[in-house]
């Protein structure tokens, strides 16, 4: 049954199968199907008017009901519901833990100017997309990123206050264009909050969506 649907049902109870009991009123069956990991909403079949002596008959009737129902819920169309995607949708996509590493890397030994993120909708996980060097700028920064896709990113700014003293503050950066698909938007979205709880040293936010929105004189305003 590794490919095909698997039918789980209490089995009415003996007294009301032979006495003709209300067979699906009694058992409030809960039909589910299960492949590779995917399951419709619970389905549940209401009780029918008591039939007496129809005790087998209504049990008979309940599963071809199954059948039926469970016909009109196919692999791969839109009526599955994934729990592991309905768990993702609520707390985000799970993380790379080369995400977390590097990120230390960056913030402790500040091996990297930026990161840059992506998500993996194969693999269900954010990943590491690129690492920037040390010596990069913000400008190799905001070239890295892609026109048509989004991303998350961390950034190592480096400033001078107005008392003429040198800090560095890390910053999140959730980079959504408005040319990326819908789909993407919306991972990335619902996903945002998770990742960044997986990144323990952030200071600073920025959402974008055009590269005028994460400027360098946006980024040194929210820095100072």
């Amino acid at each position: 049954m590794d490919h095909g649907w698997v039918v789980v049902a209490r089995m009415p109870d003996a007294r009301a199968a032979h006495g003709g009991g209300d067979v699906i009123g009694q058992t409030h069956p809960l039909l589910r199907t299960w492949r590779h990991g995917r399951s419709p909403p619970p389905i549940f079949c209401p009780p029918p008017p008591c039939h007496t002596g129809l005790g087998n008959l209504a049990s008979a009737r309940a599963i071809a009901t199954a059948h039926r129902l469970l016909a009109t819920v196919e692999p791969g169309c839109g009526n599955e519901t994934n729990p592991s995607t309905m768990a993702n949708s609520a707390s985000g996509m799970a993380v790379n833990d080369e995400c977390k590493l590097k990120f230390q890397d960056l913030k402790s030994k500040r091996s990297f100017r930026f990161i840059t993120f992506k998500i993996d909708e194969h693999t269900q996980q954010v990943v590491v997309d690129r690492l920037g060097k040390p010596g990069d700028t913000y400008d190799d920064f905001t070239a890295s990123m892609p026109d048509s896709e989004c991303r998350y990113a961390v950034f190592d700014f480096d400033f001078t206050t107005d008392e003429n003293c040198q800090k560095s503050k890390i910053f999140f950066i959730s980079w959504s264009p408005d040319t990326s698909r819908v789909r993407s938007k919306m991972l990335y979205a619902s996903s945002k909050d998770r990742f960044k709880r997986e990144l323990d040293g952030i200071q600073l936010e920025l959402q974008a969506t055009d590269p005028s929105e994460m400027s360098m004189d946006i980024v040194k305003a929210r820095a100072l």
